[in-house]
């Protein structure tokens, strides 16, 4: 069965992959009057979520924003539809690095780094740093349970000689990767937004004015591997168009305080959204654990 609908799905995706950017575009705009006129994919978690995080605005500017939300989902979903067969020039035209000169800089220490991002703006194209520079881009990701589609993800992700590494091996893969003597220059991409399970939320602070638990999971790494960690911060030029900067965090992460990275992170992103809360995928349950009672020794800032 799983097979059987991968041969049905694939060859619209690949023709999708292949359409003019017009089309392209006009297709996108249809799957969002789909999605959120007809089917109306999640609809009431997207307006309690946005009321939760803007309390004060009103009810037509919740609305604007939502709706343009979901556009900007959609082409976030074809945008990854496409990696299947963008061009090398195409995907660095279309993401740019705005500080290439720090990354050559980085890049002469011969260090990997670790890149914390949100669901926020493109993420999908980040991937295209590996044209530009020495460094490898390492996904981590969670495994699809089609079998089929999750090779698909490889490919589309693993495109221009990127690597992913399953959410559940992070630890173990990136300490064999920094013993290695020879290891090559990595640069570790993870999305740290993430609601964590209540037994393992250890850390709580405020996102957005509400207190949730936060994914630490970047800091760890950090500060376990000795890893330089960095924020991408990624802003829409225009619709296909995006701008990325890496910003520091902490270039020496076992000198900083408990939970300093991930509180630098969680404020970092949540200015990004405040000023553009559209381009912010808010479908997700982000603040699902909102009233629940923080486990057992949970550090609450």
């Amino acid at each position: 069965m799983q097979l059987a609908i991968y041969c049905l799905v694939y060859p619209i995706l690949w023709i999708i992959s292949k359409l003019p950017w017009r089309l392209f575009y006009m297709l996108s705009t249809g799957i969002y009057i789909l999605i959120y006129h007809i089917i109306r994919y999640r609809r009431k978690t997207v307006t309690e979520n946005l009321i939760l995080a803007f309390p004060n605005k009103e009810q037509k500017e919740i609305q604007r924003i939502q709706k343009a939300s979901y556009k900007h989902m959609c082409d976030m979903f074809l945008e990854m539809i496409r990696s299947l067969s963008i061009s090398e020039k195409e995907i660095i035209k279309r993401f740019h690095i705005t500080n290439m000169e720090d990354l050559v800089t980085l890049e002469n220490k011969n260090k990997s780094i670790i890149v914390m991002m949100g669901h926020y703006n493109s993420y999908e194209w980040t991937n295209s740093i590996d044209l530009i520079s020495k460094f490898r881009c390492v996904g981590i990701y969670k495994p699809i349970k089609n079998k089929y589609f999750d090779r698909l993800v490889h490919r589309i992700r693993g495109r221009f000689n990127s690597r992913l590494i399953p959410s559940a091996k992070v630890f173990r893969e990136m300490t064999m990767d920094q013993r290695k003597e020879n290891h090559e220059l990595s640069l570790y991409g993870l999305i740290s937004d993430q609601s964590p399970k209540l037994n393992n939320a250890t850390f709580w602070t405020d996102f957005m004015g509400i207190k949730v638990p936060a994914f630490v999971g970047g800091e760890v790494l950090s500060k376990r591997l000795g890893l330089s960690i960095f924020y991408l911060h990624v802003e829409k030029v225009k619709r296909g168009y995006y701008e990325a900067t890496l910003v520091p965090i902490s270039e020496e992460p076992k000198k900083e305080d408990e939970y300093y990275i991930t509180t630098k992170f969680t404020q970092l992103l949540e200015e990004q959204i405040r000023n553009k809360p559209e381009n912010y995928l808010w479908t997700h349950k982000r603040w699902k654990h909102r009233d629940a009672e923080p486990p057992k020794g949970a550090i609450i800032k």
